[in-house]
């Protein structure tokens, strides 16, 4: 092999091997035994490759405290066929979201539904989140 070959060969391993290690499994990162459900106003909403993430403001009702957690779920183009659209989810409405809990305890959870509530554009709509529990990604 010639020194431009080999140049050639470790390059293109260091720009995928990257691509394909940052996308995670979702065994590794979220944690199919521990369920969540959480209600909450949606606060921001990323829909990028590889995953579309979404935020939403919870209250805690003991307490009065509000935390903000993130959501992710599958890919867009997962999404869309799914009925999803960029404006699905809008800043400031109500959502219900069923998935489950970050394996490091950060309050991000992996969404398998989405459900909108009376503030959204179709009021008690559940959705599926395309999430990688099922998919295995």
């Amino acid at each position: 092999m010639n020194v431009r070959t080999m140049a050639v060969s470790i390059v293109a391993g260091m720009l995928f091997g990257g691509a394909a290690f940052a996308h995670h499994s979702f065994s590794a990162e979220f944690d199919a035994s521990k369920p969540i459900q959480l209600t909450g106003i949606v606060t921001k909403v990323e829909w990028t490759n590889p995953h579309v993430w979404f935020y939403i403001n919870v209250k805690d009702e003991a307490t009065g405290e509000v935390t903000n957690w993130g959501a992710e779920m599958g890919p867009p183009h997962g999404l869309q066929r799914g009925g999803w659209r960029r404006e699905t989810l809008k800043i400031g409405e109500s959502v219900s979201v069923d998935g489950f809990l970050a394996r490091n305890g950060e309050k991000r959870m992996n969404a398998r539904t989405v459900t909108l509530t009376a503030t959204g554009g179709r009021p008690g709509q559940t959705l599926d989140a395309d999430s990688s529990s099922r998919t295995g990604n």
